[in-house]
């Protein structure tokens, strides 16, 4: 995230974390899917879904980011994550997508230590009105899926 360049980031909600990934990293977004469990899979993979035609593995977003359970599970998104340069996609829930902004990348902070956030999976920080928010990385995030 360079000083001189604006960065498109899309706004989500998993949990009680506002987050955010770069839109280039985002194939699409999706309604919540029903995957197919994955006997012996990590647990906070949820299983795959099928994406016209493609297996994608699907991670439980508030599980991968130590968040509490939401109320209703089933409700929200499917963020579909372009990693490995586009080579491979993982599917991301979340509750709720918040919005699509434009930021200068010299309104990004670094990581930080934030309460109740592993700093490993921030790559910048960020505010959106009142709130602030987390540029996740998602490679970090969901390197233990691309491991296995």
């Amino acid at each position: 995230m360079g000083d001189t360049a604006a960065v498109r980031l899309l706004l989500f909600r998993v949990g009680n974390l506002l987050c955010a990934a770069e839109v280039d990293a985002i194939a699409e977004i999706l309604p919540r899917l029903d995957a197919t469990r994955i006997p012996g899979a990590m647990p906070f993979v949820a299983g795959l879904i099928n994406v016209r035609g493609t297996l994608v593995t699907l991670v439980t977003g508030w599980r991968a980011l130590g968040q509490p359970v939401p109320a209703g599970e089933e409700d929200g998104s499917t963020l579909v994550l372009r990693l490995d340069a586009g080579a491979r996609l993982v599917g991301l829930t979340v509750d709720e997508v918040v919005d699509l902004v434009t930021v200068p990348a010299a309104d990004l902070h670094e990581r930080a230590a934030l309460p109740g956030v592993d700093p490993v999976l921030v790559r910048a920080v960020g505010r959106h009105g009142d709130q602030s928010y987390v540029v996740l990385d998602t490679a970090a995030l969901l390197a233990p899926v691309l491991a296995s």
